[in-house]
């Protein structure tokens, strides 16, 4: 029993079916991606080169800072810079900072690859990558180099794993709170179906079943 693309789907709600996400040129270090990388920075993100290029010398790779990130486009009140970048542009820096945060989250916990900056180019093609099956094929990869003895730090979105486990496995579950439920029940009502993934597996059927019994009420746990 492992993680697959269903359970992605059905705990992230995400495509896990579309154009493959993946970027040519950024493979490895050269000066024909770090050129690229500065390039990049510049125009999708609407800085000058010069800071683009200031910004890639010192994460020293193909990548940005996450402080830089936050501190360019989320800068405290009354800090504004006069030469704010246009709303498309922050929309990219921020899907940016927040797919470095969740589903390609890497050892480092303060770098950001500029790669991913390639597939925010057109903000309308952006829903038809499949995000989920790339997540899923990242945080396989990096699973399996955890389990190195010389490793000791591991990458990619351990949220869907700690979800899938709570999915599937009853062991170590918290404790019901049943009255957690008065809080809950309006959203499920209104279509927040996904909640139901985090509520206790019913008694009855085989621990490999988790979907048995999926549409009855069950309480949540103290965790949430």
């Amino acid at each position: 029993m492992s993680i697959s693309l269903e359970d992605v789907n059905f705990l992230l709600k995400i495509p896990v079916t579309g154009k493959v996400v993946a970027v040519e040129n950024f493979a490895r270090y050269t000066e024909e991606s770090r050129s690229d990388a500065i390039k990049m920075v510049s125009n999708l993100l609407g800085v000058s080169v010069e800071e683009a290029e200031e910004e890639v010398n010192i994460s020293k790779g193909l990548t940005v800072r996450k402080h830089w990130l936050k501190s360019r486009w989320c800068p405290k009140a009354g800090s504004r810079p006069r030469n704010y970048p246009p709303v498309e542009c922050t929309a990219r820096a921020y899907l940016l900072y927040l797919l470095s945060c969740t589903l390609f989250a890497d050892k480092s916990g303060s770098r950001v690859s500029i790669a991913l900056l390639k597939l925010l180019e057109d903000l309308d093609d952006v829903g038809n990558y499949a995000w989920g099956a790339a997540a899923l094929a990242y945080l396989y990869r990096h699973l399996g180099s955890a389990t190195r003895v010389q490793v000791s730090q591991i990458a990619g979105y351990l949220t869907l794993l700690e979800g899938w486990v709570y999915d599937h496995i009853k062991l170590g579950l918290a404790t019901p709170n049943a009255k957690y439920l008065d809080y809950v029940q309006p959203r499920v009502s209104d279509g927040f179906k996904s909640t139901r993934r985090w509520r206790m597996l019913t008694s009855s059927g085989p621990l490999g079943e988790p979907w048995i019994g999926c549409a009855q009420v069950r309480s949540l746990g103290t965790h949430m």
